[in-house]
């Protein structure tokens, strides 16, 4: 049962009513390249959801790109690096993929598994090979065993897992676009259903057949014997938003959570009220009906005085929630992993237990 995110749940979000995220006063770069930018986090983890080691190491995923000086170049450059968190601190750890041919130009972000022996990155295919800068988008995938505890080198060919985007999906092909307003089919976060074993990709969409520029949706794709099938979506934002960014799944005591990041500016006129920050729904089983979280939708929302301080919300089945330092106050980019938050569910509500505890090494 595809449920709907209504212009409705936007309006009762109040001045004021928003659980807030803290100010992040001092950002800091651990020891991260400081020739680099960093955004768009995701753990690794395994079939649960639950963040998983590699020898020991917890490991995670960020996109990363040359610092140019203009933020907004970060994305036609974008590539995916494992980080380290070891001692409270972020380590580059280099490139997840090693150089190969493809036809696409660049890699935006997804979800990895661990599991069977094997880690699975999934990600999206950005642009074209054959000419650069576009905003083309697919979900591809690509898998490689582990060999000990070293970090797996021998990955497979890069493949796309879906060919085609109908009937419920606009396809993301255009070369041209605003950011905020292009489409989407991009974000594939891995999810397998505790109550029968069913495995789903969530994923950042579009609705098509719809008459709003404002048409975001929470896809799904399901795994079969013949590979992975489109479904319809989870919910949708139709007249509302157009971006429900970084679409994922949590299962928390026998409820299931679809979360997504959106920012003010890709809501439709008079409802720009509502700040950037993460929101959710809601279910008890996968076929829905799903329910805005809080009554709202809201989650987490970025401090008053700081409309932008972070972005790009993942939450992991253990609650904590990573994001990335966007804009400070002074109107420059961060470009560094964001302090682990840790959230707190209780059925159809959510509060914030502000920053999670250090993890140690």
């Amino acid at each position: 049962m595809t449920s709907v995110w209504t212009a409705e749940h936007v309006r009762a979000i109040k001045p004021g009513s928003a659980v807030r995220i803290p100010p992040v006063l001092v950002p800091t770069r651990s020891a991260l390249a400081a020739d680099r930018v960093y955004w768009d986090m995701w753990p690794l983890q395994d079939a649960a959801g639950a963040r998983a080691t590699i020898g020991g190491r917890e490991m995670w995923m960020a996109l990363t790109a040359p610092d140019r000086g203009d933020p907004a170049l970060r994305h036609f450059e974008a590539k995916i690096h494992w980080i380290e968190r070891r001692g409270g601190e972020w380590h580059d750890c280099g490139p997840v993929l090693p150089d190969m041919p493809v036809s696409y130009e660049r890699e935006w972000a997804g979800s990895a598994l661990l599991d069977d022996g094997a880690v699975t990155l999934f990600f999206t295919a950005a642009g074209t090979a054959a000419k650069a800068g576009g905003y083309q988008q697919q979900l591809w995938a690509t898998h490689a065993p582990l060999c000990g505890d070293d970090l797996p080198q021998d990955w497979s060919a890069p493949a796309p897992l879906i060919t085609g985007a109908a009937p419920w999906y606009m396809p993301a092909d255009a070369h041209d676009g605003e950011p905020g307003m292009i489409k989407a089919f991009r974000d594939p976060a891995y999810f397998r259903d505790p109550a029968d074993g069913a495995e789903y990709l969530a994923f950042t969409a579009s609705l098509a057949g719809s008459q709003s520029a404002f048409n975001g949706a929470f896809g799904l794709a399901r795994r079969t014997p013949s590979g992975w099938v489109l479904t319809p979506p989870c919910l949708h934002a139709d007249g509302v938003n157009n971006e429900l960014e970084r679409a994922h799944l949590v299962f928390h005591v026998e409820h299931y959570y679809a979360f997504w990041s959106t920012q003010t500016a890709t809501f439709a006129d008079g409802l720009r009220h509502a700040p950037g920050g993460l929101y959710g729904m809601v279910a008890d089983s996968m076929k829905g009906p799903w329910r805005p979280l809080n009554g709202t939708g809201l989650v987490l929302a970025n401090p008053a005085d700081r409309p932008q301080q972070t972005y790009s919300w993942f939450v992991d089945a253990s609650l904590t929630v990573c994001s990335f330092v966007d804009v400070l106050p002074d109107g420059t980019f961060g470009g560094v992993p964001a302090p682990l938050l840790q959230l707190e569910l209780d059925g159809d509500r959510s509060s914030l237990r502000a920053f999670a505890p250090e993890t140690a090494a």
